[in-house]
C-alpha cells in the first residue's frame, strides 16, 4: 500500500505530568523507525551540550521553556508509521492550569492513550483526562501503567491499578480497550513483549493501536456546510464556506438552516481554480445557487432529507476555563461553526466531581469544573448531538473576546422545531367573520380566552381543569376543556410520544384552542406541554387574533410530589424503563417564567385550587353588569 492510500488515525496521549508521556512518545517513534533522519544524533548531541542524560523526552518538548521546567505546556503533533497505517500522536499537557490545550488536543483524537505511573498510582488529573475524554466522545483508550521498572515489575502492583481505574473507567460507562505494563525509557512493551513482564499475556502498544478501528470518514456523514461569507461578482452571490462533513454535487438541492430556504446547486467554485462537478468535506468552496436566496453568514447548508434539528434550547456537558464563575441566568455568545449567538444559561443540571464519581447540583460553575447545562437562544439554531457529527456537535462559549468554555450538544428530549416554522400552505386568504368579537362579547356575557394548564404529570391539572369547567359552566360562562385524552383520540390520533410528536401535539392544541376562544369561549387546556417554546408558540397564536387573551397557569408540584401521587402509575413505568422521554424523568420539563396564575397544589387542596382558578377568571372575564 502506497503512503497516499495509507489509513491516519489521530491518537492523543494524556496523563498526569510527570507519568512520562514524552518519554513514551519518543521512544514510540524511536521504536517504529518513525524518526527522521539524524534526529537521534541531534537529541544526544544537545544533551551532550547540557551535561545531561539522554532524554526521549526531547523529541516532543520543542520550546526552550519546557526544557527549562520540564513540563509540557503546549499540544504538540509528530507522525509515526506502523506496518498498518500511518498515525499522527497529540501530545496533551497533563499539567491542570494548561488543561484547556489539554482539551484542544484530544477534540478531534480518535483514540487515547492515559498513562499512569506505576509508583504514584492513579492521580487527580488522570481521573480528570478520562472524565474529559469520555465529554469529547473519545471511546478507544489503552491504559499504560508507566515506569514499572521502578516497582520491579511487580504484578501485584500493575493489577491494583488495572483493578481500580477499571473501576472508575466503568463509573463513567467506558471500558478500557487495553491495560499494558511500561517501562517507555527501555522500551518494554512498546514494539516487542519485554522478558521483564512474563506475567502479562496482552498485546504490545503497537499491536494495540493497530487494533483500533478509525473513525468513519467525515465525507460518509450527512452534508454540513456552514456558510462563512457571501460575495457577490457580477449578477452572482456565490456562498463561501468549508464543507466539515459529507459530500455534495451539482444539481444537488440544498436547505439552508434556521431559515429553511431551499434551492439548487447550479455551480461549486474554487479560488483561482476552474469549476468543480462536487465536493466533500475539508474543501473550502464557494457555491452558487439557481435562484437569488438572501442567506446570511452562520447559516448551515445541508440536503433536505437529513438537516440538522433546529431548536432554541439543548442541553449541553461543558468545561469552564474563566476564573469569573459561569452563573445562573448568565448571558454568553455561543459559537458554533460561523456562527456566534447570545444564549442564557437556563439551567445549571449538575457538577461532575471527577474525583468522587458523582454528580452534585450548584447555582455556579467554579474554573476548571465540568457542569452539564440547559442553554438557551432568542434564535433557533441548527444543531446536531455529538453522537451525530464530532464536527458540529460542539462549541464554545465567549464573552465576545475570550473562550470561556467549550463543550459538547446532546439533544435527546428536545423536539426538532422546523416544523413548527415552516409554512407550507399557500393562496391563504384571511375570512372575516360576519360575527364580530364585541358582538360575540354581548351574547355570552364575557370575552373568550385561552387558560393553558401546565405542569408535571400528576400535579393535578386534568383534575382542576374538569372541576372550574364544571363551576364556571355553573356560574354561566361557555366554558370547554381541551385535555391530552380527548386531544389524543382524534385531532392528534396520528402522532406518537417522541419530542417532535410531542411538539406538534401542543402546536396543534393552541391554534385549536385559539379557534375557540375567537369564538367567545373560555377555553381550558390541561397538558404538560414541558417546552417554553411550545407554549410561547401557543401565546402567539392566540394573542395574533388581536381579540384573544392567553393566560398561563402553573399547576406546580416538584417532582418528588408528582411521583408520589402518580395516580396513572407512568413514573413506576418510567423509572423501570418501560416509558422512554417521560417528562421530569428521562426528558426535561421547563417551568413557566412568568405566568399569569401560580396553583401550589403541593400547598393547597383541589378544593382550594380550584376556587384559586374561578376566582382569577371572574376577576379577568367578569360579565359586564
Amino acid at each position: 500500500m502506497s503512503s497516499a492510500e495509507r489509513d491516519l488515525m489521530r491518537i492523543v496521549i494524556v496523563g498526569h505530568v510527570d507519568h512520562g508521556k514524552s518519554t513514551l512518545v519518543g521512544r514510540l517513534f524511536h521504536d517504529t523507525g518513525s524518526l527522521p533522519d539524524g534526529k537521534f544524533e541531534a537529541i544526544k548531541a544537545m544533551c551532550e551540550r547540557r551535561g545531561m542524560p539522554f532524554e526521549w523526552a526531547f523529541l516532543m518538548d520543542a520550546f526552550q521553556s519546557e526544557r527549562d521546567q520540564g513540563i509540557t505546556i503546549d499540544t504538540a503533533q509528530i507522525w509515526f508509521k506502523t506496518a498498518l497505517r500511518d498515525y499522527t500522536i497529540i501530545d496533551a499537557p497533563g499539567h491542570r492550569e494548561f488543561i484547556k490545550n489539554m482539551i484542544t488536543g484530544a477534540s478531534s483524537a480518535e483514540a487515547a492513550l492515559m498513562l499512569i505511573d506505576a509508583g504514584q498510582g492513579i492521580q487527580q488529573q488522570s481521573r480528570l483526562h478520562a472524565f474529559l475524554l469520555n465529554l469529547l466522545g473519545v471511546k478507544q483508550i489503552v491504559v499504560l501503567v508507566n515506569k514499572m521498572d521502578l516497582v520491579d515489575f511487580s504484578e501485584a502492583r500493575f493489577a491494583e491499578i488495572a483493578r481500580e481505574y477499571s473501576s472508575y473507567l466503568g463509573s463513567l460507562g467506558i471500558k478500557a480497550s487495553y491495560i499494558i505494563p511500561l517501562a517507555a525509557r527501555d522500551g518494554d512493551n512498546i514494539a516487542t513483549k519485554s522478558a521483564r513482564t512474563p506475567w502479562y499475556p496482552g498485546p504490545t502498544l503497537i499491536e494495540a493501536l493497530d487494533s483500533f478501528t478509525p473513525a468513519a470518514p467525515l465525507a460518509a456523514l450527512p452534508l454540513r456546510l456552514p456558510i462563512q461569507d457571501i460575495y457577490k461578482f457580477d449578477d452572482r452571490r456565490i456562498l463561501a464556506g468549508r464543507v466539515v462533513s459529507g459530500r455534495f454535487k451539482v444539481g444537488d438541492t440544498l436547505l439552508f438552516s434556521p431559515s429553511n430556504k431551499t434551492a439548487k446547486v447550479a455551480s461549486i467554485e474554487g479560488w483561482s481554480a476552474p469549476e468543480a462537478h462536487d465536493a466533500e468535506a475539508g474543501q473550502s468552496v464557494g457555491v452558487t445557487l439557481d435562484e437569488q436566496l438572501f442567506i446570511e453568514r452562520g447559516e448551515m447548508a445541508s440536503h433536505v432529507d437529513t438537516a440538522p434539528i433546529e431548536t432554541n434550547a439543548f442541553k449541553a456537558k461543558l468545561f469552564w476555563l474563566a476564573k469569573k464563575p459561569l452563573k445562573l441566568g448568565e448571558n454568553y455568545r455561543l459559537r458554533l461553526q460561523t456562527r456566534d449567538v447570545n444564549v442564557v444559561v437556563e439551567s445549571i443540571v449538575c457538577i461532575y466531581d471527577a474525583e468522587s464519581f458523582s454528580a452534585r447540583p450548584s447555582e455556579i460553575v467554579e474554573r476548571n469544573d465540568i457542569a452539564e447545562v440547559i442553554l438557551r437562544s432568542t434564535a433557533l439554531l441548527a444543531l446536531d448531538g455529538v453522537e451525530a457529527n464530532p464536527k458540529t456537535g460542539r462549541f464554545v462559549l465567549s464573552d465576545g473576546r475570550n473562550i470561556l468554555a467549550g463543550g459538547t450538544i446532546a439533544l435527546e428530549g428536545y423536539p426538532d422545531q422546523r416544523r413548527m416554522v415552516t409554512v407550507r400552505s399557500a393562496n391563504i386568504t384571511d375570512v372575516a367573520h360576519g360575527v364580530t368579537a364585541a358582538q360575540r362579547t354581548l351574547r355570552n356575557g364575557h370575552p373568550g380566552g385561552v387558560l393553558w394548564l401546565t405542569g408535571l404529570s400528576g400535579a393535578g391539572k386534568s383534575t382542576i381543569a374538569m372541576a372550574v369547567e364544571q363551576e364556571l359552566f355553573r356560574r354561566g360562562f361557555h366554558v370547554f376543556v381541551l385535555d391530552g385524552d380527548n386531544v389524543r383520540r382524534g385531532l392528534s390520533a396520528n402522532l406518537g410520544f417522541a419530542p417532535e410528536d410531542r411538539a406538534e401535539n401542543i402546536r396543534r392544541i393552541g391554534e385549536v384552542a385559539t379557534l375557540f376562544a375567537e369564538s367567545g369561549q373560555i377555553v381550558i387546556t390541561a397538558f404538560i406541554s414541558p417546552y417554553r417554546t411550545d407554549r410561547q408558540r401557543a401565546r402567539q397564536a392566540a394573542e395574533a387574533t388581536a381579540t384573544t387573551v392567553f393566560h398561563e397557569i402553573y399547576i406546580k408540584a416538584d417532582l418528588a410530589t408528582c411521583e408520589g401521587r402518580d395516580p396513572k402509575g407512568l413514573y413506576q413505568k418510567a423509572r423501570a424503563g418501560e416509558i422512554a422521554e417521560f417528562t421530569g424523568i428521562s426528558a426535561p420539563y421547563e417551568p413557566p417564567l412568568k405566568p399569569e396564575l401560580v396553583v401550589d397544589t403541593e400547598k393547597l387542596s383541589i378544593a382550594d385550587a380550584v376556587a384559586c382558578v374561578v376566582s382569577y377568571v371572574e376577576s379577568r372575564f367578569r360579565k359586564p353588569g
